[in-house]
């Protein structure tokens, strides 16, 4: 969406309706192109139209000697190993606004023992890189000042007891354990307190699983042997995407048509699929078939959410909340304060300058559902997942919702606003 200064969005009286694809899974694509230039083979992604956080991975890999080709399929991928790297200069590390891109490669680097140069940008310089940075340090790593722009890195990462808050960052954890098998002899990696966003570490496991990475795991600590090779398969597709489907199956839930999403694995080890059991919980009508998710709308009523293991589902859900009948009560959400906005206060920030009855808690939110919304002219916060909030809480509204800043969607969704249209969404664009 370039040079875009707004985007003016309104939506049928009926809601959204139609059949959407979903897209792939950043998560998923972060982990399967770390896997393949890792690995000791070629190998080719099937990923369709990657998001900016999966464009910083894929540059910073191929900076750091993967050689990586954007083709028709999606990603063929030449690992590192099949490339001849000078190791006398640090290699220059874009990662954008992509806090995945830094967290899950800034281990992975280090245990290369590749000296590096991680340039962020937005909020990422400021958003925590402990209890991760003091154990890369402890472990031989040379690191500058983490709110230091850039970010460098230096030294050997070695083998040994690692230890990580559960609770802080699963990214951290996922960092290390793609990191521990290319070290040159055993590892553990121990958890204190609770492990929270567990469906994501369980993504990484099952990545170094079908890269054939043994990894053991007994509730409290992970042990590793190394070294150990990465051995992808010759040709891996990348699943649908749960955490930006969501926007729609919630859109579905509030109008009187049928939304349907396709390419969504039934299956799936995303921690977001949680969406479908909280809508039905809302009272919304769900058709679930092999492949495909279909919501309508219902008697909406007001529900209790734990958000500790889908954090991402509350910017989506918190719309379904406002128009449910009752109160709406969200905790385990404070994570939230610590992503590209302070989450929590931009929802409220949004929703209530649409006339929306909501207030944050201490790690989460209540909201008074049931009232009619207004349009308004509200600003994303420089946040994906706050853009598409307030795109989809227009079925609401009595009037046009403005959003400024409506370009962050490129971070994870550069096709939302033309999706919106496709299900009957009417949007205008204002040039800057």
């Amino acid at each position: 969406m370039e040079n875009v200064r707004a985007v003016e969005v309104t939506t049928p009286y009926f809601g959204l309706a139609g059949t959407i694809a979903a897209i792939p899974s950043k998560s998923v694509a972060h982990r399967m192109l770390i896997c393949a230039a890792l690995a000791e083979d070629i190998s080719l992604l099937t990923c369709a139209c990657p998001s900016a956080d999966v464009w910083a991975t894929y540059h910073c890999l191929n900076a750091i000697g993967a050689d990586m080709i954007d083709c028709d399929q999606g990603f063929d991928v030449w690992p590192i190993k099949q490339r001849q790297v000078a190791l006398e200069e640090p290699f220059d590390l874009p990662c954008g606004e992509s806090g995945t891109t830094l967290r899950l490669l800034l281990p992975i680097v280090a245990a290369l023992g590749r000296p590096a140069r991680f340039h962020r940008s937005g909020r990422l310089p400021q958003r925590p890189l402990s209890p991760l940075y003091e154990e890369l340090v402890k472990h031989g790593c040379v690191l500058s000042a983490p709110t230091d722009e850039p970010l460098t890195l230096a030294g050997q990462l070695e083998p040994g007891d690692f230890c990580l808050d559960g609770g802080v960052s699963s990214q951290f954890i996922s960092g290390l354990l793609f990191a521990l098998p290319l070290l040159s002899g055993p590892s553990t990696l121990r958890l204190t307190g609770t492990l929270e966003s567990r469906p994501y570490v369980d993504l990484t496991l099952e990545a170094l699983r079908i890269s054939g990475v043994d990894i053991g795991f007994d509730g409290t600590t992970f042990s590793c042997r190394g070294p150990q090779a990465y051995r992808l398969p010759e040709k891996v597709a990348i699943e649908g995407d749960w955490s930006s489907a969501a926007f729609w199956l919630c859109a579905g839930a509030l109008g009187r048509r049928r939304v349907t999403v396709t390419g969504l694995s039934m299956n799936s080890l995303q921690g977001d699929r949680a969406v479908v059991e909280m809508l039905c919980r809302f009272g919304a009508r769900i058709k679930q078939t092999e492949g495909a998710v279909t919501v309508r709308g219902g008697a909406l009523r007001g529900i209790e959410i734990d958000a500790h293991d889908t954090p991402d589902l509350v910017p989506a859900l918190v719309v379904v909340a406002a128009a449910a009948s009752g109160q709406t009560v969200i905790t385990g959400a404070a994570r939230l304060r610590l992503k590209e906005s302070d989450r929590l206060a931009a929802i409220c920030d949004v929703l209530g300058r649409l006339g929306a009855d909501i207030k944050e808690t201490d790690e989460g939110l209540l909201i008074q559902g049931g009232r009619r919304l207004h349009g308004a002219t509200i600003d994303a916060w420089g946040d994906h997942r706050i853009a598409m909030m307030a795109a989809v809480a227009s079925r609401l509204c009595k009037g046009a919702v403005t959003i400024t800043g409506a370009e962050a969607v490129d971070k994870s969704y550069s096709q939302f606003f033309e999706d919106l249209e496709a299900l009957g969404g009417r949007v205008s664009e204002e040039k800057g």
